[in-house]
């Protein structure tokens, strides 16, 4: 609905405001509130539907492989990968093919493409629909995570027993009986553990919750101090499609007789992740196995860090970048005017590789992490905290470009952020970011020091690590194997 809306915004006439070829756009007419309300409503239509599609999408993917059969565990430690590399498959295509299309065809048929590609892709999604395994719907999650709060509050004065024994909990085949499991009791965060104190009053579910339940609730909070440390790399990430693209809009962009779309240069981030993320698979995890007996290779969260590594590598090299630029600039008196500065395009490659790089680690572990670290019953709300990292990381961008900007244009300055790149200082801004990297890094590293993994609900991790280990011992006692 959203992209069948947008076509027509740039495609009708009477949605879209006149051709304008004055170069003083302030003397072009405006958009009427129609044509804004069509155009606004698109977007924001396009933003409720990817919100509903994106956590479910992944999940429904990764739900289609049996966690109690160790073949079928090992294909799932690889699906985030392989997921990740189908969507930035498409987002190639779309930075290149129809980034194309749209500067040098037209607006309706760069959407119309896309259009009709999700017709397809719901055509084949229902298709599939008999063919998957569908979990039961467990209810609410955001009312049960309710419940387990609300009790704790309202028996804030109950003492715990010592005894986790003594709490309220199901027996195991009443879990089985609903296709779910059993979670033992932990001992972080011990105030909601009164949730499943019993007590002589009313047993209502608001009142006493089950030991699960509150492990439940428990596990989505433990995870919230890391959701916090992928702000800063979501914020990274908006720089991607602004103000990197805007660097390039000033440089010479020149390819024989081909003119580069500055945009076009995301497609190396798609480019670097799609590679990384075949490495990563088929040769990173298989060496790093044979050092740390691990299915995964390394760590959900070792290999997060890895790419928030790396982010505060790109940061400080965009910095590094941008002052040569700025130095060119200088040295060429195009400052002022804020003409071309004498310099390839080609400068910027290495912020935007790494910043595929960096992807390659942190983006997918991240949403794997939310995906494995959720309870069962609240895989979808947990792939969702991965995703609405991406949103705030917009959000936070604004701010701080705004922020900046502002605070660096008091007392007289021209401030750090202009409208001519060649008079800003955006290599100020950078270095700014790569501090701001630096300090998440440390932040990271805190907050995973205390971090406590979920408990897998079969062996299959277990046996996979076991096989690991024997194949091993059989390579150093028989080489030639």
């Amino acid at each position: 609905m959203g992209m069948s809306l947008l076509t027509l915004a740039v495609s009708l006439p009477s949605l879209k405001p006149p051709q304008c070829f004055v170069k003083d756009v302030t003397k072009c007419a405006k958009a009427s509130t129609l044509q804004l309300a069509v155009f606004y409503g698109a977007l924001y239509t396009l933003a409720v539907g990817t919100g509903g599609t994106k956590p479910n999408i992944s999940t429904i993917g990764a739900d289609q492989f049996d966690d109690f059969h160790p073949k079928e565990k090992l294909h799932k430690l690889s699906f985030f990968n392989w997921w990740m590399f189908s969507i930035f498959f498409g987002t190639l295509f779309a930075n290149s093919v129809l980034v194309y299309i749209q500067d040098n065809v037209g607006w309706t048929l760069g959407y119309a493409l896309p259009t009709l590609g999700l017709l397809v892709s719901i055509m084949i999604f229902v298709a599939g629909t008999p063919f998957y395994r569908h979990k039961v719907p467990a209810g609410s999650t955001f009312t049960r995570m309710a419940r387990v709060v609300v009790a704790a509050l309202r028996k804030s004065k109950v003492p715990v027993p010592s005894d986790s024994k003594e709490l309220y909990e199901l027996d195991k085949e009443e879990y089985a009986k609903k296709g779910s499991y059993r979670i033992d009791h932990t001992p972080t965060l011990k105030f909601l553990d009164k949730a499943c104190v019993k007590t002589d009053s009313n047993t209502s579910p608001w009142t006493l919750c089950t030991v699960t339940q509150v492990e439940e609730t428990k596990q989505m909070i433990r995870m919230i101090p890391i959701l916090v440390a992928t702000f800063v790399p979501s914020t990274m990430m908006a720089q991607i499609n602004t103000l990197f693209v805007k660097q390039g809009t000033t440089l010479d962009r020149h390819l024989g007789s081909f003119k580069i779309p500055p945009a076009s240069l995301a497609a190396f981030v798609t480019v670097s992740l799609l590679v990384c993320i075949v490495l990563y698979d088929r040769f990173f995890v298989k060496i790093m196995q044979r050092f740390t007996k691990n299915p995964r290779g390394i760590t959900l969260l070792q290999r997060m860090g890895i790419g928030l590594v790396i982010h505060t590598l790109i940061m400080i090299i965009a910095s590094g970048t941008e002052s040569y630029r700025l130095k060119v600039a200088r040295e060429h008196g195009v400052v002022e005017s804020g003409g071309q500065v004498p310099l390839s395009i080609f400068i910027l490659l290495p912020q935007f590789i790494l910043m595929g790089t960096a992807d390659a680690f942190l983006e997918v572990a991240k949403i794997e992490f939310f995906y494995d670290q959720s309870p069962e019953h609240m895989k979808s709300i947990g792939t969702s905290y991965s995703t609405t990292t991406l949103g705030l990381g917009n959000f936070i961008s604004s701010f701080l470009l705004s922020t900046v900007s502002n605070v660096t244009k008091k007392n007289g300055h021209k401030g750090w952020i202009l409208n001519n790149l060649n008079e800003s200082h955006l290599d100020y801004y950078y270095a700014f970011f790569a501090i701001l990297n630096f300090l998440n890094l440390i932040f990271f590293a805190y907050v995973t020091r205390f971090y406590v993994y979920r408990v897998e609900v079969s062996d299959s991790i277990d046996k996979l690590a076991k096989e690991l280990k024997e194949k091993t011992v059989s390579n150093v006692v028989n080489p030639k194997d």
